[in-house]
């Protein structure tokens, strides 16, 4: 552990395709950056998926906070340093033809993180960031992280729900000015994923990863965000 780790959290947002795309390139993006906390979507399903990823952070330097049953779509990684409290995943509402999608939650070092991977159609994007706020966010005690790919552009109806939701969330991107797309990986045109952050936790520094092992290792480009933790 070093300077940055005591009164700093690491947060980094990935969408990982299944690890389908160049392991090794991803393995080296994410030790690059150390994250205390990587926010996964997509992750390797089913029992030999859930055993890919558990040997992917291994690979990293992380452990398995949350991944598979009721988190679907998302998984968290939290290394190992960190202190993990009430870690859960939360199936979202399903219907046949659409992806079973979930949401991964725990509380690291106090810090309520909440990890999301919205669907492709804004009807069913609306219900489920609803039922999030409902479930998991309404009401909740201690700062509060959500992070994930939206699937949907910034000022869109889910950023501005999940932004208003725990007293009001921050765009830490827009706040340290590092608002850069990040899909796809290659040529990136848009940004669709995000780190809204509680204003308790103060942003210390922002950026979307440009590297060339980047564009490679998933079709979305990582977005990490600094915060300074409460005492």
């Amino acid at each position: 552990m070093d300077a940055r780790d005591v009164g700093t959290l690491r947060v980094m947002t990935y969408n990982l395709r299944g690890l389908r795309d160049e392991l090794d390139a991803l393995v080296d993006v994410v030790r690059s950056v150390r994250p205390d906390v990587l926010a996964v979507q997509e992750p390797p399903r089913g029992a030999a998926g859930r055993a890919r990823l558990r040997a992917f952070a291994a690979r990293t330097g992380l452990r398995v906070a949350v991944g598979g049953g009721g988190a679907r779509t998302t998984a968290l990684l939290v290394a190992p340093y960190r202190s993990v409290h009430d870690a859960a995943g939360l199936r979202l509402p399903w219907r046949v033809g659409r992806t079973r999608r979930g949401v991964a939650t725990a509380r690291v070092d106090g810090v309520r993180v909440v990890v999301v991977h919205l669907g492709l159609r804004a009807a069913e994007r609306g219900r489920h960031v609803d039922l999030v706020v409902r479930r998991l966010l309404r009401g909740t005690d201690g700062p509060v992280v959500v992070a994930g790919d939206l699937n949907e552009r910034p000022g869109g109806p889910s950023w501005s729900v999940l932004a208003g939701a725990a007293g009001g969330l921050q765009d830490a991107a827009v706040v340290a000015g590092a608002d850069r797309p990040t899909y796809p990986a290659d040529v990136p045109r848009v940004r669709i994923d995000v780190v809204l952050v509680d204003p308790r936790l103060p942003v210390l520094d922002a950026w979307v990863l440009d590297d060339a092992a980047v564009g490679v290792a998933s079709d979305h480009r990582p977005l990490v965000v600094d915060l300074h933790l409460p005492a």
